[in-house]
């Protein structure tokens, strides 16, 4: 089944090209099903990237996905033509008297800001409260995972001495093998990361009741959920392209920064060398998952009635 997106949007082009099943707005809108309402925060710069990366993992479900984009303020960017934004992207306060299904809250170059310092960290707050009763499953990607650590259950800022850059091992956690999330994972997989956040799988289980789904002995928690899966938090970047940890070293490479070689990415650890990707089946599964198991066996029908749902008052 396809991903259904607005006809001109840059992303609807490039994942034709990939021979990925893009259905326009205005075909979708002639078919009797109920497709998923699925709404993506995207606080990266570089916002036509982004919601291409993360439009492709969505397009891979057997349902239809329909996708909005949301803005976190009307700040203008450097990275993302204000046209662009104008077009495709919403305000908060246009979308706040709806229900959705699900939710994607993705990172944001933040990892050394402390939360009270992020300019739209209000902004912020009032959507992630909004969601708890608008919203059947929200997903926090790398620095919204520990924004929303901070605000659901308080947890401090936690940083690490030097940048997680590269592609690491991980774990299922065999306690929770089977939790539909990791339906489908090998006990082993590759999933990339690139942040100064630190996440303790021990201080994890210690400060909140997350079900602790995958970790890494590098890296530290991966994947993470609430028992009733309304929320679920990864660590990483499932969704990111093959050059886009490459075109991050090079860019603090070209700032000065003196960045470490991101881990188990180039052959041989070699920069000059073409990266390879080992990631794209699991992140597919991940989301695949998450839109199965997360938000379509838990959402209501009719998504006027969120707040009467079986899911709501189980609560």
């Amino acid at each position: 089944m396809p991903i259904k997106i607005p006809d001109q949007l840059p992303a609807a082009s490039t994942l034709r090209q990939e021979n990925i099943f893009v259905m326009s707005a205005s075909r979708a809108e002639s078919q009797n099903i109920r497709p998923l309402k699925v709404l993506l925060l995207n606080l990266m710069p570089k916002k036509i990237e982004t919601e291409t990366q993360f439009m492709r993992l969505l397009s891979n479900s057997p349902l239809q996905v329909d996708v909005e984009l949301l803005r976190i303020d009307d700040r203008p960017t450097r990275n993302t033509p204000t046209e662009h934004l104008d077009t495709f992207y919403r305000q908060f306060q246009a979308i706040r008297e709806r229900n959705f299904d699900g939710l994607i809250v993705t990172g944001a170059p933040l990892g050394l800001v402390q939360f009270e310092d992020v300019i739209y960290w209000d902004h912020l707050k009032d959507i992630m409260s909004w969601a708890k009763e608008h919203v059947t499953s929200t997903l926090y990607v790398c620095w919204a995972a520990q924004a929303g650590l901070k605000l659901l259950y308080d947890l401090p800022k936690k940083t690490r001495k030097e940048k997680l850059s590269g592609v690491y091992h991980h774990r299922t956690n065999k306690d929770h093998s089977h939790n539909p999330i990791l339906r489908g994972f090998d006990d082993t997989f590759l999933a990339p990361h690139s942040r100064y956040a630190d996440f303790s799988p021990a201080y994890l289980a210690e400060h909140t009741d997350l079900d602790i789904l995958a970790t890494s002995d590098k890296a530290g928690t991966y994947l993470a959920a609430t028992k009733d899966m309304r929320n679920v938090f990864v660590t990483g970047h499932p969704e990111y392209d093959s050059h886009t940890l490459h075109n991050e070293y090079v860019r603090d490479v070209g700032e000065g920064m003196e960045p470490a070689v991101p881990s188990n990415y180039y052959p041989d650890d070699d920069p000059t060398q073409e990266p390879y990707v080992s990631w794209r089946s699991h992140g597919h599964l991940l989301f695949l998952n998450w839109l199965n198991y997360c938000v379509y066996q838990q959402t209501p029908y009719d998504l006027d009635h969120f707040a009467e749902s079986a899911f709501t008052k189980d609560e």
